[in-house]
C-alpha cells in the first residue's frame, strides 16, 4: 500500500512539473541530432531526484529503526548537485567547465558514500572518477529516443532488486524500489510513440548516478567486478561509436547521429519503442546469464560481451551497406 501511495505522489508531482515546464517554456526543440520531430517538454526526469527526497523524508520519519540519515547524506547531496546543474543546463546551456566542476563534486560525494576513500588504494580513486564521469556522460549520450533511458534503467534497477532480495543483500531495499517507482512514472509519459516529456540532462544524469551508486554498493559488498557487465550494452555502444568517429576524423564532442539506436530509428525506420525495448532486453539477457550461470568477469566477456559486440558491428555494417550512409 505504501508503494502505491509513493507511486501516486510521484505521478502527481510529475504532472505538476509539466504545468511548470509548460508555463516557463522548458521544451526540447528538434535539431540535426534529434530522432524526434515534435517540440516536447524537457526535464521530466526531474522525478528521480524528487524520488530520492521522498525516500529520505519518508524513511527518516517512518523507518527510524532501519534508516540512518547519515548513511545517505553524501549520496543525496551528490545527486542533488548533479541534478541541479543538469536542470540548469537544460534551461540555460551552461559552460562545459562549470558542468564538469559539479560533476567532479558529485562524483567525490559518491566515492565518499561508497567508502572508497578509506577502503580503496590511492591509485584506484582516479580510475573511479574517470569511470563514473564517463558513464554519466554515456547515459546522457544514449538518451536520444523515446523510452530508451527509462527502459534500460528499469532493467538495471530490477536486476539490483533481485540480487538484493535473493542473492546478496547490499543495500536498503527501499533505496532500489523508489527509483523503480520513479522509472515507471517517467515511462508512463515517455514510453510512447509521441512522448509527453523527455528526461533531459537532469533525468539521464540522475538516473545514471543512482544506478552507479547501486552498482558501486554491490561491487564493494561482493568485491566482484563482473557486475560491471550490467552496463555492457551502453558501454559497447558508446565506446564503439567514439572509436568510429575517431576513425572518421570527427570531433567526438560534437552532436552526431552515429549511434546504432539512431541509425535504426532514422535510417531503418524502426519505431522508438521497439529499439528501446530491444536494448533493454539484450541487457536483461546479459544480466540474467551472469546471475544464473554465475559467470566471472572473463567468462562474461567471452560468452556474452564479445558475441554482443560482433552483433553490434554486423548490424552497423548492414545498415551502412543498405542505406549507403553512416
Amino acid at each position: 500500500m505504501m508503494y502505491l501511495a509513493v507511486f501516486l505522489v510521484l505521478f502527481v508531482l510529475e504532472l505538476v512539473y509539466f504545468k511548470i515546464a509548460d508555463r516557463y517554456n522548458i521544451i526540447d526543440k528538434p535539431n540535426h541530432r534529434s530522432s524526434h520531430t515534435q517540440i516536447t517538454l524537457r526535464g521530466g526526469g526531474i522525478i528521480f531526484p524528487i524520488a530520492f527526497v521522498l525516500y529520505f523524508v519518508v524513511s527518516a520519519a517512518y523507518r527510524k529503526d532501519y534508516f540512518l540519515p547519515e548513511d545517505y547524506w553524501s549520496f543525496g547531496l551528490g545527486l542533488l548537485a548533479l541534478s541541479t546543474i543538469s536542470f540548469l543546463d537544460d534551461i540555460l546551456d551552461l559552460s562545459s567547465k562549470l558542468r564538469l566542476l559539479f560533476h567532479f563534486v558529485a562524483v567525490t560525494l559518491l566515492i565518499y558514500f561508497l567508502g572508497l576513500f578509506t577502503s580503496a588504494p590511492i591509485w584506484f580513486i582516479p580510475l573511479v572518477y574517470i569511470f563514473v564521469i564517463g558513464v554519466l556522460n554515456a547515459y546522457n549520450f544514449m538518451d536520444g529516443i523515446n523510452g530508451i533511458t527509462g527502459v534500460y534503467s528499469l532493467v538495471m534497477l530490477l536486476t539490483f532488486y533481485y540480487i538484493n532480495q535473493y542473492g546478496v543483500t547490499f543495500t536498503d531495499a527501499h533505496f532500489i524500489i523508489y527509483p523503480i517507482l520513479a522509472s515507471l512514472v517517467f515511462l508512463f509519459f515517455n514510453f510512447r510513440k509521441r512522448a509527453k516529456c523527455f528526461a533531459g540532462d537532469v533525468g539521464s544524469m540522475s538516473m545514471a548516478f543512482w544506478v552507479l551508486a547501486l552498482l558501486g554498493l554491490l561491487m564493494v559488498k561482493t568485491e566482484d567486478f563482473t557486475y560491471l557487465l550490467f552496463i555492457a550494452v551502453y558501454g559497447i555502444e558508446v565506446i564503439s561509436t567514439i572509436l568510429q568517429r575517431i576513425k572518421l576524423k570527427e570531433n567526438i564532442f560534437e552532436a552526431h547521429r552515429h549511434h546504432l539506436y539512431q541509425l535504426l530509428v532514422n535510417k531503418m525506420k524502426w519505431s522508438h519503442l521497439l529499439v528501446s525495448t530491444m536494448y533493454g532486453v539484450i541487457q536483461l539477457l546479459i544480466n540474467f546469464s551472469i546471475i544464473y550461470w554465475k559467470l566471472n568477469f572473463v567468462e562474461g566477456i567471452l560468452y556474452l560481451i564479445f558475441p554482443t559486440l560482433i552483433m553490434y558491428v554486423l548490424a552497423k555494417f548492414y545498415i551502412f551497406k543498405t542505406t549507403e550512409t553512416y
